[in-house]
């Protein structure tokens, strides 16, 4: 697949765990330009690395992946992609989100709070993303998305069979995110606004219950509509 949208630049906050680096992969793969962000610069390039090695593998001579530390990735990139845990959030985008300013933000974040993953226990403050823009400021977009996606299905050749729900109170940067969903192999769909984005993700902990009792890897999918990316 071509980046025929005209996305730009990706970099990837925390881009060598698993959601992270499993979206650096169908990204790169698929012809969009991906920045793997992480603490130390290293271990981003290392990363990186590996999806330039695997990138030869299939012939895919398109592919641009570099690595950073997190701050030069969120400077260096057009729209940035926050795939690390809950815990962590705050501080991390406390630590870069002057870079993030005039840019769109993907909060991929779920609240979980072990051991207890399964259960829903959302913040005082109503979802991680409403938490990523107050700590952003006004002058980033924020947008929530790929929460119900289990980040094992990113790892394989084949796209997950998953439904994306983009949620955000900007309507172009929600659009900018579906293509980016599409990008990645995936169909995406407007889902409000940020407020929305505490169902989606409450939801991960059903989903996290659900995959644990019948030893599965679900996803959602959407039914009784076709392809709507383009209408808000």
């Amino acid at each position: 697949m071509s980046n025929d949208h005209d996305i730009g630049v990706v970099g990837i906050i925390g881009g060598t765990g698993k959601l992270g680096f499993g979206l650096a992969r169908r990204w790169a793969l698929n012809g969009v330009r991906v920045i793997i962000g992480s603490r130390t610069a290293d271990k981003a390039l290392d990363a990186a690395a590996q999806l330039q090695e695997l990138a030869m593998q299939r012939d895919i001579h398109t592919a641009e992946v570099s690595g950073m530390d997190n701050f030069a990735a969120a400077q260096a990139a057009d729209i940035v992609a926050l795939t690390v845990p809950f815990s962590h959030q705050t501080a991390i985008l406390n630590e870069i989100k002057t870079a993030l300013q005039g840019k769109i933000l993907i909060d991929t974040t779920v609240p979980l709070v072990p051991p207890r993953v399964a259960k829903v226990q959302m913040p005082a403050a109503g979802s991680a993303a409403l938490i990523a823009q107050s700590v952003s400021g006004p002058g980033v977009r924020v947008v929530s998305a790929f929460q119900n996606v289990p980040a094992d299905l990113l790892q394989q050749d084949h796209a997950p069979d998953c439904d994306i729900l983009v949620c955000g109170n900007d309507k172009d940067a929600r659009e900018q995110v579906v293509a980016l969903v599409r990008a990645a192999g995936m169909r995406g769909y407007h889902a409000g606004s940020l407020d929305n984005a505490t169902a989606t993700e409450a939801l991960t902990s059903v989903l996290i219950f659900i995959n644990r009792y019948y030893k599965g890897h679900a996803g959602i999918r959407l039914t009784g509509i076709g392809e709507t990316s383009d209408r808000a």
